[in-house]
């Protein structure tokens, strides 16, 4: 077997050191051969003859080779070896020795190869030739000896030497030419090489019989030496090619992360692994970015037009996608000497490049959701004029410091209200107010602690959240310590204002959750204000509310079998037609003592109490039943029931919903189920079985305050929803909030991009309305068109109409065909409900 390299510029000096080694071992072996041949010099005809057929047969053995590239390095896999045991066999070892020196040197010549190439060629093979001499003179037999078991012994261990000397030399040369470990080089291909060692040393013990028996057999040693061949090479193709194809399937599927750093890595070490090259380079258009290394992982990260040191060839490949519509860059494979890929190799690189470019797009797709997923969180968990945490980072917060209190310590919560801050605002305007809250903040964050959180709920009202505390009384101390902070006056357009303030502290609950903690604050605070006191702690003996809950958790099953709990509906309206297009189900509790009660008051408590699906399944038929009465009276309208994240953790949970449709006789698409956005909707895979069974039947899903919680794109990539809903918070604040509306407006663009509703709730003027509008929302519910009221009122309303049309509640923004729009059924009946997420463009 022989190998050799293209590449010869810049060579490693090890590389020259250990080639200069085998030529001066060469240089002596040679020598030796020449002396012993000037003792039997070949002195006739024959012998001549002998010689010029050894240097043909071993030029021979060298030119018939099957070629491997690893990298800029080419590896043959030749017969010369076989050649030279043949020889060995039909001619004196000095004449054998000097014959191979001369046949390779010959073979160079003819290639063209460079001086340390062709001196690699000829020091292996001769140290080859003399080390298969010197085993024949170890074995100190005759050659060849006689006996066929003989005969085969000792071919057998001179070929065995020739072989593994061949190996030995060759696989450090090689191992430095092309920059991998001997270890690996040597385990390349170790089954084919062993099986291309057994089947030409089976020639070679064939030939040789053939010489014993009769000369005139040989004319079948070269047909059977061309099959074996050609049989071997293609071996070897077929093995490389079932790699490369493999290879090219785990790389393609590695390539499947939304991390572009990750896929830029991968696809450099993967290339360079794949296509045998010395440097991977990656260009993209988009940043201007260049990313180079090779199977060692990346090199360099930087800037588009940074040089090089890899000289050499260079293959191209431009990262776009089959269809050749997009170009996000170009995939540059370097080596350092020439090379020419073969028509696989070029068909593979394509599909690479195609393959690269549509995980490029994706994490470039997924990095722009991120970062409009990190604007909403913050314009949602922070509030527009202080940069505090809001009312819903704070309970996210708190929710979450309260499930592990006991590992960090003491929780505790001040609520702080201004004191007749509305006479600032009246006597100096909402300008000045603004001000005041921001220099209030400022002063409240420079005296909270680093682990504390700082947080406005709204108007003048600020809390702290006060986490891990050694011990409950030290919360009271630096409640004083923040409220002290506000003491002295403020400067105001050169004016000293003075703000007073009132505290109430309390300590985490052993139940409730953070809601019951805000609200036991609460209690303090107007405690302390009813006292004249600036600072009051929360004292259980003084709190009714809480007893007045209990109360309430005691009536509900009561309640349930009695039938308490009633649905009131609010329209939702198209804000152009200001037609009614659907209705949000809002359930109250009718306590025979207490009155209406809000959901807020009583959910949690029906959520524990075990009660949560006869509740659910109550609600849903007065739901359900209001929409078949619309239906009947000519108003086919669809009716939206908010879902506890509570049931969708119910698998019975789709089948009692689909039941209670087949028994109103309701189309699974008139009925909306509008999720509450939660962390625990997108790590729950019983919550996903839920909702695609529902999907699936053709219950459509809305979103519900979207855009408040982290988990908003999450929760789309999980749950391929219909519809969003747009938090009342953002649209209260719209006009005043440039956060705000740019929350709605990417809200909106979204919505777009993945062909959904998009419903804006708290609508409450008709600036509003209209600025809605504008900005492309199409439906919204509010107080501006109907407060919640029975299904009857509802349909009355409707039945009524604006300006003398049934089933508007409001003018129209604009006169009849000012606007063209398709009408809702037919954007329905046209929406795509994908599975997942859609790759946005790059």
């Amino acid at each position: 077997m022989s190998r050799t390299t293209r590449r010869h510029r810049g060579a490693d000096p090890r590389l020259l050191s250990l080639v200069g080694l085998m030529v001066m071992l060469a240089t002596v072996v040679a020598a030796t051969a020449a002396i012993a041949t000037t003792r039997n010099v070949p002195d006739s005809a024959g012998h001549v003859s002998t010689i010029s057929a050894l240097v043909l047969m071993i030029a021979l053995g060298a030119i018939v080779k099957t070629r491997l590239r690893i990298r800029s390095t080419t590896f043959s896999f030749a017969w010369v070896e076989t050649a030279i045991v043949l020889g060995l066999a039909l001619a004196p070892p000095p004449w054998v020795i000097l014959s191979t020196g001369l046949g390779i040197a010959c073979v160079s010549l003819v290639n063209r190869l460079t001086a340390i190439k062709a001196a690699f060629a000829i020091a292996k093979h001769t140290l080859v030739a003399g080390g298969a001499t010197l085993v024949i003179m170890l074995l100190g037999q005759r050659w060849p000896p006689d006996g066929l078991w003989n005969h085969l012994i000792v071919l057998g261990t001179v070929y065995l030497v020739a072989a593994v000397l061949d190996d030995v030399l060759a696989i450090p040369v090689i191992a430095l030419a092309s920059g991998t470990r001997i270890v690996r080089q040597f385990r390349t291909h170790f089954d084919l090489r062993l099986a291309g060692f057994a089947v030409r040393f089976v020639v070679a013990a064939l030939t040789l019989i053939i010489i014993q028996a009769d000369q005139r057999l040989l004319l079948a040693v070269p047909p059977l030496v061309l099959s074996l061949h050609l049989a071997y090479s293609a071996r070897i193709r077929g093995r490389t090619e079932q790699q490369a194809w493999q290879r090219l399937a785990r790389t393609t599927d590695a390539l499947n992360v939304v991390d572009l750093d990750n896929v830029l890595t991968t696809a450099v070490t993967q290339a360079a692994e794949l296509f045998s090259a010395d440097e991977v380079e990656i260009e993209l258009h988009d940043g201007g970015r260049t990313v180079r290394g090779g199977t060692g992982g990346i090199t360099f990260d930087g800037p588009t037009g940074t040089p090089t040191d890899v000289d050499g060839t260079i293959v191209p490949a431009p990262l776009e996608g089959h269809d050749r519509t997009v170009d996000v860059g170009m995939l540059r494979l370097r080596f350092r000497g020439p090379v020419q890929l073969s028509e696989r190799e070029q068909y593979t690189l394509r599909t690479f490049a195609s393959a690269l470019c549509t995980a490029v797009r994706n994490a470039q797709a997924y990095a722009e959701l991120a970062r409009v997923a990190d604007e909403h969180a913050y314009a949602a968990s922070h509030d527009a004029l202080t940069g505090l945490a809001n009312r819903r980072h704070l309970l996210d917060e708190g929710t979450e410091q309260l499930s592990t209190r006991h590992a960090d310590g003491v929780t505790a919560l001040v609520l702080i209200d201004l004191n007749h801050f509305k006479e600032v605002n009246d006597t100096l305007g909402h300008a000045a107010g603004d001000q005041v809250l921001v220099q209030v903040a400022d002063r409240l964050r420079g005296a909270a602690q680093p682990s504390d959180l700082v947080a406005r709920l709204g108007g003048d009202e600020f809390a702290v959240l006060m986490r891990g505390l050694p011990a409950p009384a030290v919360a009271a101390h630096r409640a004083e310590t923040l409220l002290a902070a506000l003491h002295e006056p403020f400067e105001l357009d050169g004016m000293r204002i003075s703000v007073e303030a009132s505290g109430g502290i309390s300590g985490a609950p052993s139940n409730g959750g953070m809601a019951e903690l805000l609200r036991r604050a609460d209690v303090a605070m107007y405690q302390a204000k009813r006292a004249g006191q600036r600072i009051s702690t929360y004292a259980p003996t003084r709190d009714t509310a809480d007893l007045g809950r209990l109360t309430l958790g005691g009536d509900l099953p009561r309640a349930v079998a009695d039938h308490e709990f009633v649905v009131n509906f609010q329209p939702i309206v198209d804000l152009g037609t200001g037609e009614v297009t659907s209705a949000e189900a809002l359930a109250r509790w009718h306590h025979p003592t207490h009155g209406l009660i809000d959901p807020l008051r009583f959910l949690e408590a029906v959520e524990r109490s075990g009660l949560l699906p006869a509740f659910a399944e109550a609600i849903l038929d007065q739901a359900l039943i209001a929409a078949v009465s619309w239906r009947d009276a000519g108003f086919d309208v669809p009716v939206a029931v908010n879902v506890s994240p509570r049931s969708l953790l119910d698998a019975r949970f789709p089948g009692s919903v689909l039941a209670r449709l087949r028994a109103h006789d309701l189309p699974p698409d008139r009925l909306v189920l509008e999720l509450t956005e939660t962390l625990t909707l997108s790590q729950l895979d019983v919550v996903d079985r839920v909702l695609s069974r529902l999907r699936d039947e053709g219950v459509r899903l809305a979103l519900d305050d979207f855009g408040t919680g982290y988990s908003s794109l999450s929760l789309l990539s999980r749950i391929p929803v219909h519809e969003l809903k747009i938090d009342r918070s953002f649209v209260t604040t719209m006009e005043s909030s440039a956060e705000a509306a740019a929350v709605i407006r990417s809200t909106l663009d979204l919505g777009r991009s993945l062909d959904l509703d998009v419903v804006a709730e708290g609508v409450e003027s008709e600036p509003q309305r209209r600025a809605l509008w504008e900005l492309g929302c199409v439906a919204g519910q509010g107080h501006l068109f109907a407060r919640p009221m029975p299904s009857g009122t509802l349909l009355a309303a409707m039945q009524r109409g604006s300006g003398g049309r049934p089933g508007a509640l409001a003018a129209p923004l604009h006169d009849t065909g000012a606007v063209i729009r398709l009408s809702q059924n037919r954007r329905q009946a046209g929406r795509a409900r994908p599975d997942r997420l859609p790759h946005l463009p790059a």
